[in-house]
């Protein structure tokens, strides 16, 4: 038997963008968009869910992608679960990784394992492949930033390198 209690039917009556278009916006690779291209380029996002333990790819696996998580979260790791384990990152909504995927073809260099129920947000080199013809402009602003991500990660390794060996 349905409920005798009203549904807040105005919920979202004048909500202009979409729960992944509004996850999208939180991710610097996508920075500067506009509404327009943010709508083109959720039509080529992937959702995919992932229980917790299950593994979003593993080391040494073809990389074909990146992830955006929509909600959960997931801990980048190299070895295995056993006492070798170490844990690179521990990322939550709104952050993303994979992303050197987009750029070539190397196998994965570290685990991406869900620890809780999480949707993800896929975006794969086969969507910036199909962007970069139907839309060369916008797959160019994405390539920028993606290099300009990928240029700050390197920093902060670099970074972390200098900090080791002066300890």
């Amino acid at each position: 038997m349905k409920s005798a209690k009203w549904e807040n039917i105005f919920k979202g009556w004048n909500s202009t963008e979409s729960a992944t278009v509004h996850t999208l916006k939180q991710v610097p690779i996508f920075k500067d968009l506009t509404e327009k291209e943010f709508s083109e380029l959720e039509k080529l996002i992937h959702h995919r869910n992932y229980s917790a333990e299950d593994y979003i790819f593993k080391n040494r696996a073809t990389g074909e992608g990146m992830y955006i998580i929509m909600n959960g979260s997931v801990k980048i790791t190299i070895g295995t679960k056993s006492a070798s384990e170490n844990i690179l990152a521990e990322l939550t909504e709104g952050d993303f990784f994979g992303e050197l995927a987009l750029f070539d073809d190397e196998p994965r260099s570290a685990n991406a394992i869900a620890t809780q129920d999480s949707e993800l947000l896929g975006f794969f080199t086969q969507d910036l492949m199909t962007l970069q013809e139907r839309n060369p402009v916008l797959g160019q602003k994405i390539l920028f930033n993606l290099g300009g991500v990928l240029g700050e990660r390197l920093r902060g390794t670099n970074s972390l390198l200098i900090q080791s060996q002066t300890k």
